[in-house]
């Protein structure tokens, strides 16, 4: 399954009836720290839950361990090419890479595109320190 570079978000959700019409809920850490804006309109894609199955090692399913979410993009160590999109509400830079992930990074600005080791992941953002 080929996915467009323009994904801002990925996650599983369950679909809820609520009289004529249907819902899916966003989670409140796609708003609070991803490229999803409450108010906003976006163009939604519904994969089935068993149309494709991801194997995590030792042969289970990801939603069978539990782990139904996708796996940060980005690894602690890993040395990366990152630009600057936004300033963060604490004054961090904001870099966002595949599926929209963020990486903080302290003492950027805007349009700044640095060289960077990714320190801490989390599983909706990571944190990265310039090192050029």
């Amino acid at each position: 399954m080929e996915i467009s570079e323009k994904l801002l978000c990925l996650f599983s959700a369950d679909i809820e009836a609520e009289g004529d019409r249907h819902v899916v809920e966003v989670p409140r850490r796609e708003v609070d720290t991803g490229s999803v804006e409450a108010g906003e309109t976006y163009r939604v894609a519904l994969i089935a839950a068993d149309a494709e199955t991801v194997t995590e090692e030792g042969g289970e399913s990801a939603s069978a361990t539990g782990r139904d979410e996708p796996q940060p993009p980005v690894e602690p160590g890993e040395i990366r090419y990152v630009e600057v999109e936004d300033i963060g509400k604490q004054g961090d830079g904001i870099a966002r890479v595949e599926r929209g992930y963020v990486i903080i990074v302290p003492d950027t600005e805007i349009d700044e595109r640095v060289k960077i080791e990714v320190t801490e992941v989390k599983s909706n953002f990571a944190v990265g320190e310039v090192i050029e």
